[in-house]
């Protein structure tokens, strides 16, 4: 018996402990964000119609996070993962109006890592301001290839707008200080130079690639092959929104079959999410949720979040609460990047290395905060409970209503994932220790929307404008 014991104790401590410790592994990082496309907008995620075949072996590798959640909107998402903070405290309250500019004081994951010793890049969506003073290289960003606004060929009064006539085919896009005339469809582009960009850093510092696609996001412009595998299966905006989910899961296959041919895509750490909740394809399937973009019910902020990386993680879904302000600390922690005393002042997430190297470790509960924004300009104080929810592990309590007054519905959320009724007369004390927790939230967040002063201050002509005409004249 002794033998055999030994025999045991030997073999377990051959074989390694069952999750690595991931803390301080500097891999390189890619990070892929799409713009509009839901959690349920994946075969992997039960889509009965859609087809991604290469999103889905990369899923079925990863550690998956099926409660993860997002802003309901695109640039609000992208400064919380940015800074590890909520959005509104980043003063983003809105898409456009001066409301989508980071706020400078604010300390990003890519400065972080600057300072860790990483390169970074950034290829695609960047929308959190256009000016000069607010572009990605003044962030941390070394490299830069970015679209202008919201969207390619989008353009508002003020600071927020793309260069002129642009379109998803052949977009001029901004590389570092200069707009390059790309050939192909906008996706192929952004993929491509992101590749090129990894070939030439790699092994010379580890890096980040932020990967943003623009697609699906409306206009709904796919390319006319991927549009026809879905025409007559779905309405015809329907396949050409899936037809453009379809081109993006061609270039994750492409880019994660390069990786292994330059013998680093086990060792490369690849994170894929959406950025809010579907949009075009919510009414063929929404994976159960109520809600969609633009709404915060959880099909308004649910995303998938897959995180993939075969020398360090095994395949496991986490069921724990977790959300865009977590990303910063985890990726700062992989990355052995020490937080600046300012980062961790600002930092409203929690790492998530505990989860990743255990998808059963303990996560205690927490509140988390979602609010929909886009209220008329001088009008945030009134719009405390316009498009809102608290949300714990078990319950969300959502405000949705006119004139921001208060309108509560309580969803037990484990119980009744499609949020069809409302259990608020049978659970007054968590109605109350929410709604104590807001008021606190919301009294310490309201002075921190500094973009509101701004809304309407913007330059008289968009600056992505002023330089392609200065560049390529009128």
């Amino acid at each position: 018996m002794l033998k055999l014991l030994s025999a045991l104790i030997v073999t377990l401590i051959a074989a390694g402990p069952a999750f690595a410790d991931i803390a301080g592994k500097k891999p390189n990082i890619i990070f892929i964000i799409t713009d509009d496309q839901g959690y349920a907008d994946l075969s992997a995620t039960g889509n009965p119609i859609l087809k991604t075949p290469n999103i889905d072996k990369l899923y079925a590798e990863a550690v998956r996070f099926s409660d993860f959640h997002v802003s309901p909107t695109c640039a609000p998402t992208r400064s919380a993962l940015l800074t590890g903070r909520h959005e509104f405290r980043n003063g983003i309250t809105h898409t456009i109006n001066e409301r989508e500019r980071l706020n400078p004081e604010s300390v990003t994951l890519a400065e972080t890592l600057k300072a860790a010793g990483y390169t970074t890049g950034i290829f695609g969506k960047w929308h959190l301001g256009d000016e000069p003073d607010r572009w990605p290289t003044k962030r941390g960003f070394d490299e830069m290839f970015i679209h202008g606004a919201g969207g390619i060929g989008q353009s508002y009064p003020g600071s927020c707008g793309d260069a002129p006539g642009n379109k998803y085919f052949n977009p001029a896009i901004l590389h570092n200080s200069k707009f390059e005339k790309t050939t192909g469809y906008c996706t192929d582009v952004f993929f491509g130079q992101a590749t090129k960009w990894v070939e030439s850093v790699n092994g010379k510092q580890p890096f980040l690639a932020w990967i943003a696609t623009n697609a699906p996001h409306a206009p709904l412009d796919a390319r006319p092959e991927d549009e026809a595998k879905y025409t007559g299966k779905v309405p015809p905006n329907v396949a050409k929104y899936f037809g453009m989910i379809s081109n993006i899961d061609d270039n994750v296959g492409r880019l994660m079959a390069r990786l292994a041919e330059m013998k680093i895509d086990r060792e490369t750490l690849v994170i894929m999410i959406n950025d809010n909740g579907g949009t075009a394809g919510t009414k063929v399937f929404n994976a159960g949720m109520r809600g969609q973009k633009g709404t915060p019910y959880l099909g308004g902020t649910r995303a998938f979040s897959i995180w993939h990386w075969p020398a360090q993680l095994k395949p496991a879904d986490v069921p724990a609460l977790a959300a865009h302000i977590d990303f910063f600390p985890t990726i700062a922690e992989i990355a052995g990047a020490p937080l600046s005393d300012k980062a961790r002042s600002q930092i409203n997430g929690r790492s998530l290395v505990p989860l990743l190297e255990n998808p059963s470790a303990d996560w205690s509960d927490r509140m988390l905060v979602t609010h929909v924004g886009r209220w008329q300009k001088g009008k945030a104080a009134d719009s405390k409970y316009a498009g809102m929810s608290i949300r714990n592990t078990r319950f969300q309590l959502v405000s949705v209503g006119k004139g921001g007054q208060k309108n509560w519905e309580l969803f037990d959320v484990k119980a009744d994932p499609g949020q069809e009724k409302n259990v608020i007369a049978d659970h007054p004390e968590v109605v109350k220790e929410m709604e104590a927790f807001y008021d606190k939230w919301w009294a310490e967040t309201l002075p921190l929307m500094v973009n509101e002063e701004h809304e309407g201050k913007g330059p008289a002509v968009n600056t992505f404008k002023e330089l392609y005409w200065k560049q390529f004249g009128k």
